[in-house]
C-alpha cells in the first residue's frame, strides 16, 4: 500500500527521472545513508535499490566525519486518488482442467502526503570534503557488497519528506464467480475464501497514517570506489558506480532500452526459447500457473514479492526469510526450482512488474486464452514498425469492442499506440527510450504461451 503510493507519486511527479520511490516505511532514509544498487536479471528491468542501516560517514576511515550542507526548499502539495473499476470474465478451456471467472473490482487508493518538503545536499560542498576521504574496505557492509559483481553503492543526495502527519487509505471491492476443476489461490489467499463452485468476495478499507519526516522518494549519487578506498562521485547522469576489481571496474547501469524496432525483434527472437519451455509444460500445470499469475496481477505489491523471490532465487542467492517462501510456495511448488521453467517464469514476472498497477488491473481482464491470442498478434506487429491486421481476420475474432477498448487503454502507457481505421488496426511504436514496448510484448506473449490449448 505504501509503496504503491510511493511509486504513484513519482510515476506523477518525476516519471523518468531520477527519483526512487521508497518502497517501505521500515526503510530510515537520510542525507548521506548508504544505498545498495542491484543490478537484476534482466536488462529491462530497472534496477533494485536497497537501504542500508549505515551512513557515509560510517563506512569512512579517519576521526573527521563529513558534515554535508543540506539546502531545505518547499517542494510540491501533493493529494492523489488512483482508482480502477473493472468489469471482466475469464473462461478458459483446457484438456484436463478448466475454469470460468468472471467478476468486478473496484479500488480506490487516496494518497495525501499534503505539503512535501525537499532536503538537498550542497554537491559542491561534498565534493570538496571527498577529497581526502577513504573507505574502511574491511567494513563488512563494503566486503558484503563487493562480493557481490551485480552491486554498487549510492549515498542518498536528496530526499522529499513529509512535513506533518498524513494518510494512505485503500478501498477495495471485489465479487466474482469462479467455476472450475482448479481453485483459484494467491499469493492473498488470507484475505479471502473460495471454493472451487463458488463465489469470491473481498472488501476492505484500511487507512495507514504515516507519521512527519518520513521520507517518500530519495535522489542518489553513486561511487566509483578504487581499491585502495578512495572512491568518486559519479556526478553525471549517465556515469554509474563501480567497484574496481582486480585492476577492472565493475559497474552497474541503469535498464539500457531497446531502441529501434529491429533491435526488439531481436531481443523477442533471443528469448522464444523461455516462450517455448512454458508452452510445453504440462497443461494442469500451466493452467493453475495462470491462475495464480492472475490472481498476483490484482496486486502490485504480491506481483513485487513473487519477482523478488525469483530474482534471489535466479541469482543463487537463496530465499531471504521464510515467509516469502511461504507467500509463493504455491507457485514454486509447480515447477523444479532448479529448471529452466523457474528463469522462463521468472522472466514473465519481471515484465509484469515493470508495468504500472492499472495497467495490470486492466490486462487481467483480458485473460482468457483466445483474448490473450489475439492481444499477443497485435503486440507482436510492433516488432515489423507499423504493420495492419483486418479486423475480420479469424485471429482477430475476439477482439471485442470492450476488448479492443482495454487493450486502446492499456497500449500507451507501454509506449504502444493502437489504431482503428476503418476495418483494420494496427501498432505502432512510440519512439521514446524506454523498454516498455518489449515489456508489453514478454508480458502478453508469456500468458498467451500460459493459455495455450495444446
Amino acid at each position: 500500500m505504501f509503496a504503491t503510493a510511493t511509486r504513484n507519486f513519482v510515476d506523477e511527479v518525476d516519471r523518468g527521472g531520477l527519483l526512487i520511490p521508497v518502497s517501505s516505511l521500515n526503510d530510515s532514509i537520510h542525507v548521506l545513508s548508504v544505498v545498495v544498487k542491484r543490478k537484476r536479471v534482466w536488462f529491462w528491468q530497472k534496477p533494485k535499490y536497497v537501504p542500508t542501516d549505515f551512513t557515509l560517514n560510517d563506512i569512512l576511515t579517519g576521526d573527521t566525519p563529513i558534515t554535508p550542507v543540506v539546502n531545505e526548499a518547499d517542494f510540491i502539495k501533493y493529494n492523489g486518488t488512483f482508482g480502477d473499476h473493472i468489469q471482466g470474465a475469464v473462461d478458459a478451456n483446457f484438456a484436463h482442467a478448466s475454469l470460468n471467472m468472471e467478476g468486478k473490482d473496484a479500488s480506490k487508493l487516496q494518497t495525501t502526503f499534503g505539503s512535501l518538503k525537499k532536503e538537498e545536499v550542497d554537491v559542491q560542498k561534498l565534493l570538496k570534503d571527498s577529497e581526502n576521504g577513504v573507505l574502511d574496505m574491511s567494513h563488512c557492509l563494503i566486503q558484503q557488497t563487493k562480493e557481490k559483481h551485480r552491486q554498487v553503492f549510492g549515498i542518498v543526495k536528496e530526499r522529499i519528506v513529509t512535513t506533518a502527519p498524513c494518510s494512505v487509505i485503500e478501498e477495495v471491492q471485489q465479487c466474482g464467480q469462479l467455476e472450475g476443476l482448479l481453485s483459484l489461490c494467491g499469493l492473498k489467499t488470507s484475505k479471502f475464501s473460495l471454493k472451487e463452485n463458488g463465489s469470491l468476495s473481498k472488501d476492505s478499507n484500511v487507512t495507514m497514517e504515516i507519521p512527519p519526516h518520513t521520507t517518500i522518494a530519495y535522489g542518489l549519487i553513486e561511487l566509483e570506489v578504487k581499491r585502495n578506498g578512495h572512491y568518486e562521485l559519479c556526478l553525471m547522469s549517465d556515469t554509474y558506480g563501480s567497484f574496481e576489481v582486480d585492476g577492472a571496474l565493475m559497474s552497474v547501469s541503469g535498464a539500457q532500452p531497446v531502441g529501434e524496432d529491429a533491435h526488439l525483434k531481436q531481443e523477442l527472437e533471443q528469448l522464444h526459447h523461455h516462450f517455448q519451455l512454458l508452452s510445453s509444460l504440462p497443461v494442469a500445470t500451466r493452467s493453475s500457473l495462470l491462475q495464480h499469475l492472475i490472481a498476483a496481477m490484482q496486486d502490485m505489491d504480491a506481483i513485487s514479492t513473487l519477482q523478488d523471490v525469483l530474482d534471489h532465487m535466479c541469482l543463487g542467492d537463496g530465499i531471504k526469510t521464510e515467509s516469502h517462501i511461504n507467500s509463493v510456495q504455491a507457485i514454486l511448488e509447480l515447477l523444479d526450482v532448479e529448471s529452466s521453467f523457474l528463469r522462463a517464469l521468472h522472466m514473465v514476472t519481471s515484465a509484469l512488474d515493470e508495468m504500472r498497477n492499472d495497467c495490470l488491473s486492466v490486462l487481467t481482464t483480458c485473460c482468457s486464452p483466445t483474448v490473450l491470442q489475439s492481444l499477443e498478434i497485435l503486440v507482436l506487429q510492433c516488432v515489423l514498425g507499423s504493420a495492419e491486421l483486418p479486423l475480420c481476420s479469424a485471429d482477430l475474432a475476439p477482439l471485442t469492442d470492450e476488448v479492443y477498448e482495454k487493450a486502446e487503454y492499456l497500449f500507451p502507457y507501454l509506449n504502444v499506440t493502437l489504431k482503428r481505421d476503418g476495418d483494420t488496426v494496427k501498432t505502432e511504436i512510440i519512439h521514446q527510450p524506454s523498454n516498455l514496448p518489449l515489456v508489453l510484448c514478454i508480458a502478453v506473449k508469456g500468458l498467451a504461451s500460459l493459455a495455450r490449448d495444446g
